[in-house]
């Protein structure tokens, strides 16, 4: 009686499905059992295919719609760096992740043809095996497009999350063990010799100081604010504020002087500013600079009406042409970053390594600590303060969701088979479009972090539902007549390309291990090889060949969605 009165209530609401699917989804998604997790899609998905056992029934332009909105978010994060990495410095990078995913494209073909898959089991495979959700939806809309019956359609669209979610699994925990156990071996020879590497980069791209200065990767991830009372040794030969400040820097350690007491007064400074003895000065910048120059300084002291003053925390974008593709390095010293410390950089939404050397880029995120008329200048210097309301540009998301449909619902005939980027393609490439141009032009088209966290998220995962409500029927069919093939084909085209990316950032491109393997971590188009190789080596360089790697690779896998469907309809 309850089942019946529920199996109704869904098919008489199917929104109510929808939600019960990403609500049970999302829980069973999260559920880590000895470190293993089905993740959330994966999760929606096999909760979705549970409920529409019960025939529930949704107009399939519902998932399109929420499908345009990840496509479009997803180019929306990705498009500056995407632009970035078509430049000379991140070049190599982009064609080590081309000829990575073309490669995989490849291998599911031959894989495919050889064991005689069907259309839509080959677009899953590739999906799954790629850990690519998008190929999901572009390949659907391909498949809608071919020449044949709407039965057969039905057939090969339903086909492909059985393919996704037999492969899907291998295809990220699968990796991850792979490229951070085995990937540390065969670039360096051994995990502990990669960390050594890595931590010879860090010290090297850091400069650090001869006095044995803690390592400055993680000098700028903790900002201080001190106080000293100033050595004699310090205040010898009369120095400014400005010849304090020029010594430590020489010596690596870029700190501030801010404020200055003397005999009990506040007093009002400039660079000119002369430091005597008895002083008690207010020192900002990295925390391991602070402790360390101490004995240069003179003793620390606690004075707390001098370090008592407005401090702010902003988060600009970087836009100017003066700052792109320079050092942090090379504003040490700059007048207009005086008194400003840097505690984060996001790139692609993932947090770079932060030293002397790191070089920063054009849409990069950068979080800024300092006194506000300070903080002022620095944004002049480097770009635009991002705004901190949470209002998303409606007329700039719609109107690049719009442009990108359109563009992409444009058609061209290869034979009898109709070739177009499909709307879905085209709201990606709209997005990486519109995403390059707030770069360049940041005062328009704001879509908070958390309003693209949130469309990106609910758009996939509400989209993968419907794909799970949809393709009940025949999911156990499928599975039962390829599964154990399937999903030793989801194993070889997981690791296939990933052996080849190794041999490739080894030998071809010979990247530092570290970056390699976080390059290879970009081509697979997932976050959580990334996170096992940095969680293996305990740093965060690998993340410097992620974002350009992934950004190449998130559009060449998508847009193989299309490619896979042309070339697997046209071999049948």
């Amino acid at each position: 009686m309850v089942l019946s009165w529920f199996t109704d209530t869904l098919q008489k609401y199917p929104e109510i499905a929808v939600m019960l699917t990403l609500l049970t989804g999302f829980l069973i998604g999260r559920v880590h059992i000895k470190g293993f997790t089905l993740g959330t899609v994966t999760g929606v998905l096999l909760v979705g295919i549970a409920i529409g056992s019960f025939h529930i029934n949704i107009p399939s332009e519902t998932k399109s719609i929420f499908f345009l909105f990840f496509l479009f978010c997803t180019g929306y994060g990705i498009g500056p760096q995407f632009f970035q990495g078509l430049k000379k410095d991140g070049l190599p990078l982009a064609l080590f992740s081309f000829i990575v995913c073309c490669s995989s494209l490849l291998f599911c073909w031959g894989l495919a043809s050889l064991l005689r898959f069907e259309t839509g089991t080959t677009a899953g495979l590739m999906s799954g095996a790629n850990t690519c959700s998008a190929i999901i939806g572009v390949a659907s809309n391909t498949i809608g497009e071919l020449n044949i019956t709407d039965d057969e359609k039905n057939t090969l669209i339903n086909q492909i999350p059985v393919a996704y979610a037999v492969t899907y699994i291998f295809g990220t925990a699968g990796t991850s063990w792979f490229l951070s156990v085995i990937g540390p071996w065969f670039m360096s020879g051994s995990r502990a010799k990669l960390i050594e590497e890595t931590r010879e980069m860090e010290a090297k791209v850091a400069e650090a100081g001869a006095e044995g200065e803690e390592n400055i990767t993680n000098a700028y991830d903790q900002v201080a604010f001190r106080a000293y009372l100033v050595s004699a040794e310090l205040t010898v030969d009369g120095k400014t504020i400005r010849e304090i400040e020029n010594l430590l820097h020489d010596k690596k350690r870029f700190l501030y002087i801010l404020r200055v007491r003397r005999e009990g007064k506040l007093m009002e400074t400039s660079p000119d500013f002369i430091i005597k003895p008895g002083d008690i000065i207010a020192v900002s910048g990295q925390r391991a600079a602070a402790i360390a120059s101490v004995s240069l300084l003179g003793k620390e002291v606690a004075d707390e009406e001098l370090l008592t003053f407005p401090v702010q925390s902003i988060t600009l974008i970087i836009t100017s042409k003066d700052a792109n593709n320079k050092p942090l390095k090379a504003f040490s010293k700059h007048p207009e970053f005086h008194g400003i410390s840097v505690r984060k950089i996001l790139r692609s939404g993932m947090e770079m390594p932060l030293h002397a050397s790191t070089v920063i880029q054009k849409g990069d995120m950068v979080e800024l600590v300092g006194i506000q008329e300070d903080l002022d200048k620095a944004v002049a210097l480097l770009g635009y303060k991002e705004s901190s309301g949470v209002e998303t540009d409606i007329v700039y998301l719609a109107a690049g969701i719009v442009a990108g449909t359109l563009f992409g619902s444009l058609s061209i005939h290869i034979g009898s088979v109709p070739v177009e980027l499909s709307t879905s393609g085209g709201a990606l490439i709209a997005g990486l479009v519109f995403g390059w141009m707030r770069g360049i032009h940041p005062r328009f088209g704001y879509i908070p972090a958390a309003s693209q966290w949130v469309l990106t998220k609910l758009g996939l995962h509400v989209f993968i539902a419907i794909v799970g409500l949809s393709a009940s029927e025949g999911f156990l069919q499928g599975l039962k007549e390829e599964g154990v093939t399937l999903f030793l084909a989801g194993v070889v085209l997981s690791l296939l390309p990933m052996v080849l990316a190794l041999f490739l950032a080894k030998y071809v491109f010979k990247f530092h291990p570290a970056i390699g393997l976080g390059a290879c971590a970009g081509a697979h188009d997932e976050s959580a090889p990334l996170l096992a190789i940095q969680d293996a080596i305990n740093s965060k360089v690998p993340a410097l060949g992620y974002t350009v790697a992934y950004a190449v690779a998130n559009i060449t896998l998508t847009t193989s969605g299309v490619i896979i469907v042309l070339l697997m309809h046209k071999g049948s």
